[in-house]
């Protein structure tokens, strides 16, 4: 740490690991979109399978949608296997456990705020959306593509089992 002239201490910059700014990365790890991003994956999940997404799959959600170098990479569709995209995106893979482990504390605040906002509600330990978002963000916006992921990974996610995600991915829940 430094101590800037005025004596008060100053905190390090944080360390993301995202090779992205720290202040995009604040950004996207506020609370409100990540209930945002969880609404819409639990919304593909639920056209999937009715009893809504099991809240670990949270953790794997998250990560995926906010990280950009994951986002270029996905699929247009859900035809691409979950299990074969990963293989083919070993380096993706690779760093997934450290963005995963970053991100616990925002995925948190983020299902809290969802839940206290009635963005979701829990049942039974599985996550369905509460509303259907009234607005969508404009096209070509970092917001409109971190939605537009987390769709398709609602859905991917839906046609696997929960352990064999995190499994794959390098993670336990």
């Amino acid at each position: 740490m430094t101590t800037p002239p005025t004596g008060q201490i100053r905190a390090p910059a944080a360390e993301t690991g995202w090779n992205e700014p720290v202040a995009l990365v604040t950004a996207m790890l506020n609370p409100a979109l990540i209930a945002t991003l969880l609404s819409t994956a639990a919304d593909a999940y639920a056209h999937r399978q009715a009893s809504g997404m099991p809240w670990a799959l949270s953790f794997i959600a998250a990560p995926m949608a906010l990280h950009q170098g994951t986002r270029s990479a996905l699929p247009a569709s859900t035809r691409t296997h979950l299990f074969t995209w990963i293989g083919r995106h070993p380096v993706l893979r690779a760093g997934f456990p450290s963005r995963a482990k970053a991100t616990v504390a925002p995925v948190r605040a983020g299902l809290r705020f969802a839940l206290r906002h009635n963005v979701l509600e829990l049942h039974h330990d599985c996550l369905k959306p509460a509303i259907k978002p009234s607005m969508k963000p404009p096209r070509d916006t970092e917001t409109h593509a971190i939605l537009r992921s987390a769709r398709l990974i609602g859905a991917w996610m839906a046609d696997n089992e929960t352990a064999a995600i995190f499994a794959s991915l390098g993670v336990e829940p």
